[in-house]
């Protein structure tokens, strides 16, 4: 019998996934699944190796940006009493700000978690620092958590890509704007940095 999560109704990939399988049939034999074999056999994205290298494997292999897509993994950094990182599937982008996710081992050790939220928590809105659904709390966790950004299943010379680094560009340019007019609003802010 083969296996497969969508058979367990854990999730159905997106088209065009493939799934190396066997990493995750041993976990899901024991019971307990990683986040990144999980995230991998989900997104169809063939990186390997702990969460946190996912961002840096990914260049030159996989389109990459700041905009959360269904499909697209968020790559978490590591963080307080993690120290591999998280890798997790965007499932639904409720808004600008927020979005679903699923992933396996984060509220629950081995355990997969479908549709839950994660929020933009960064100050400039760029997806850089989130708090994540927590089960035991059955809220948002209180952290912060650091993240590079998104991998998604498409080569990083594609439309997409493209549409990506053109996104980047502008809110660099946002990222300025609001710096010099926070310190034509601040004018002693603006004298203590000498550029009165």
């Amino acid at each position: 019998m083969a296996f497969s999560l969508a058979a367990w109704g854990l999730f159905t990939a997106p088209a065009g996934a493939r799934a190396d399988i066997s990493e995750v049939r041993g976990h899901a034999a024991s019971g307990l699944l990683e986040c990144v074999p999980f995230a991998r056999e989900v997104s169809g994205i063939r990186l390997s190796g702990d969460a946190y290298t996912w961002w840096t494997q990914a260049k030159g292999r996989y389109a990459r940006g700041h905009t959360p897509r269904v499909g697209a993994v968020m790559a978490i950094r590591p963080h307080g009493n993690s120290h591999n990182g998280h890798v997790a599937m965007v499932s639904e982008v409720i808004d600008s700000r927020t979005v679903l996710l699923t992933h396996a081992n984060w509220s629950y050790p081995g355990k997969v978690e479908r549709d839950v939220a994660a929020l933009d928590v960064s100050p400039m809105g760029d997806w850089s620092e989130v708090r994540i659904w927590y089960g035991p709390s059955q809220t948002l966790g209180a952290s912060h958590w650091p993240v590079d950004g998104f991998i998604y299943n498409a080569s990083p010379d594609t439309q997409l890509a493209r549409m990506e680094a053109a996104s980047a560009n502008r809110s660099e340019d946002t990222k300025t704007i609001r710096a010099a007019s926070s310190s034509r609003s601040d004018p002693i802010g603006t004298i203590i940095a000498g550029a009165f």
